[in-house]
């Protein structure tokens, strides 16, 4: 997770290994998650159906397979979607390069890699020492500003530097494994799994605001810590409740420790948890665990709701009409050209490129450095960090994800703007 610099751009190593086995593989990766999104499909249907004890009796098979109905038939909906766009079956407007296409073809092939390497180095993170140093050595600062253990501090520098999906990832196996409660693994996914840095440099690029980077990412920083600060104390987050899925024995009270002694009681934590993963197997095991995982559970919901999700903003007003309300804000803000800046509001919702796709065409400087900035900060993006969201095991429903996206847009618009008229 440590940054690097590679071809004058700021990245980690998982992301450049994904980003080299993508362009290795890209042309087979379409046609082997398809088969990947059938296979899936066919064994949820079998297992829900049927419930074979071969499922029911391995917890990690059973909670991959046996799942709700309604999850069944999202699953088969993600492959029908993939099947029709790669062999162009069916209606343009389902498989064109700006529908199923960006989905299966450049979203998609990413996700696959990334989760390749971050499910396989995921244990080296989590399961010898690190997030239980830093978490007693940061709780004292994590609590106060945002209500969360010290550990959740590591969440947040891994989608920073790296992508948010690393960050859900990161999360939803702490949540399971009784680290987080409900309301603290709500509050990380949807708070701290932000957009990496190289995202946001390609943002910025597609913009043409290269030469702002410093301005746009202050005010991505500053608007990002606002709503960090915000929204856990309201709805809907604040009334997740303060339970665990599992008790975890492990989890103590460090409030009254010193500075000294915190440090040596998250030495000693460390090294406990250090001691107690010596099996290279059982580490490799587990990394591979959260690789089938994720491309099982979540691709099919990404390539489902995301697929969806674009198909509206692009075929139809949806997005138009629910944009208007923020012409007066935008107006109020004097932000120019509002009008055609105000669908670019809600297009994040669907596909954090959407809004600089949309806005690219706008002329004002200033309007275009505001909608690069204020997607990078709604978080909630329904082709990815909102559909593994809702694939995972952590607390948040797809209602929780409309309000929180629009709260995290009301929130951190003025600040951009703000600085925006700063800047220009």
């Amino acid at each position: 997770m440590v940054p690097i610099t590679y071809n004058d751009e700021i990245t980690i190593p998982v992301a450049l290994m994904a980003g080299v086995l993508e362009s290795l593989l890209y042309d087979k990766l379409p046609l082997t998650v398809t088969i990947i999104l059938l296979l899936v499909a066919i064994v949820s249907i079998w297992a829900t159906s049927v419930k074979s004890r071969r499922f029911t009796t391995n917890s990690f098979l059973n909670n991959l397979f046996v799942i709700h109905p309604a999850w069944v038939f999202v699953r088969v909906i993600g492959f029908i979607l993939a099947f029709m766009t790669l062999y162009k079956i069916g209606p343009e407007w389902i498989w064109s390069e700006n529908t199923g296409g960006l989905l299966l073809f450049d979203l998609i092939p990413l996700l696959f890699t990334i989760f390749l390497f971050a499910g396989i180095f995921l244990p080296l993170l989590l399961n010898f020492g690190l997030l239980e140093l830093l978490g007693t050595l940061l709780d004292k600062i994590m609590k106060p500003l945002f209500t969360l253990p010290g550990r959740s501090s590591i969440d947040c520098l891994a989608s920073w530097m790296g992508d948010g999906t690393i960050g859900v990832l990161l999360t939803n196996t702490q949540y399971e494994e009784g680290f987080y409660t409900k309301r603290e693994a709500a509050v990380i996914s949807t708070t701290f799994s932000v957009v990496s840095i190289t995202f946001s440099i390609v943002i910025l690029t597609y913009m043409k605001l290269q030469s702002y980077f410093m301005s746009y990412y202050f005010a991505i920083v500053i608007s990002s810590f606002v709503a960090a600060l915000i929204l856990p104390r309201i709805p809907p987050l604040s009334r997740k409740p303060d339970t665990y899925v599992i008790e975890n024995k492990q989890m103590e009270q460090t409030d009254y420790l010193s500075g000294k002694e915190r440090l040596s009681f998250g030495m000693i934590k460390a090294l406990e948890r250090a001691k107690a993963n010596n099996s290279f197997g059982f580490t490799m095991k587990s990394g591979l665990k959260n690789v089938v995982d994720m491309w099982f559970g979540v691709l099919p919901v990404v390539m489902a709701f995301g697929t969806i999700a674009v198909i509206i903003a692009e075929t139809t007003t949806v997005f138009e009409i629910i944009g208007a309300p923020f012409i007066p804000i935008l107006h109020l803000l004097q932000v120019p050209e509002a009008t055609e800046a105000a669908q670019t509001m809600v297009l994040g919702f669907a596909d954090m490129f959407l809004p600089a796709v949309i806005g690219r065409g706008i002329e004002s400087e200033l309007t275009r450095f505001v909608i690069a900035s204020v997607s990078v900060t709604q978080l909630i993006y329904m082709s990815e960090v909102g559909g593994i969201l809702l694939a995972s095991k952590l607390p948040v429903h797809f209602l929780d994800l409309i309000v929180i996206f629009l709260l995290r847009t009301l929130i951190t618009l003025p600040i951009i703007a703000g600085i925006a008229h700063i800047v220009f």
